[in-house]
């Protein structure tokens, strides 16, 4: 590296702007630049570099189980939904109308994939996201009342744009839990949006909660401005073995 080039590295961390230290890549694919084309190149590479690397960390912050792809779903399972509504949603326009999807049906049909791939193509858009089942949901916030730091655990979950609660359907929740959940969902309303996906029709979710008031609250409250979507499919699980 000689000496100008140091420099111009020095500069670049200081000013925190990497993509600057590969400014001989764009030289020598454009050598006739001028001055202004230059540096428009060089911002618009180091636009670039920022955009992806701020995807990645939205990725990571939002915390999937794993990343599964809206490419690599088999929409030919989709009994009761258009594939050109599953892309539609991808719009991410249901979190601009704050919106929330509802996917109700059988165990290995496609729920957590079709609500993680969504999930990725909004970090993608550009959307703070959160990933979680609901039983882990549910022992965070218990846990975090319990050592006091509810209140900042809510705000944490206010701040994401699109919470997914997966699985929604294998475990029952006390009555505290119940409430604790409650408040989360209930505080979105209108707000910010959610997708859940469960088992269960709406009926029995009173087998999940105590208090079939309360259930019928968060019923009430999740369906309002909502995507249902029957996800009763043949499970691709059972499928292949």
């Amino acid at each position: 590296m000689n000496p100008k080039s140091e420099i111009i590295a020095l500069y670049a961390k200081q000013l925190r702007i990497p993509s600057f230290t590969r400014y001989e890549e764009v030289l020598r694919q454009q050598e006739q630049l001028g001055y202004e084309d230059f540096l428009i190149a060089m911002m618009k590479q180091e636009l670039i570099s920022r955009n992806a690397n701020q995807q990645k960390r939205r990725i990571k912050q939002a915390g999937f189980s794993n990343q599964k792809t809206l490419e690599e779903f088999d929409f030919k399972r989709l009994m009761h939904i258009e594939e050109a509504f599953v892309h539609q949603l991808a719009s991410c326009d249901f979190i601009r109308n704050r919106q929330n999807i509802l996917m109700i049906g059988n165990p290995g049909s496609g729920k957590s994939h079709l609500s993680i791939a969504l999930g990725l193509r909004a970090c993608q858009t550009g959307f703070r996201v959160k990933f979680t089942t609901a039983a882990t949901l549910a022992t965070m916030l218990v846990e975090a009342k319990d050592t006091k730091e509810l209140l900042k655990l809510e705000r944490q979950l206010q701040k994401v744009e699109l919470l997914i609660i997966d699985e929604l359907s294998y475990l029952s929740f006390n009555r505290h839990q119940s409430e604790l959940l409650f408040k989360v969902i209930s505080d979105r309303a209108e707000k910010s949006s959610v997708i859940i996906s469960t088992n269960l029709v709406f009926s029995r979710w009173t087998e999940l909660f105590e208090n079939p008031t309360l259930t019928a609250a968060l019923v009430d409250r999740l369906t309002f401005r909502s995507h249902i979507l029957n996800m009763n499919n043949p499970s691709y699980r059972m499928d292949h073995g």
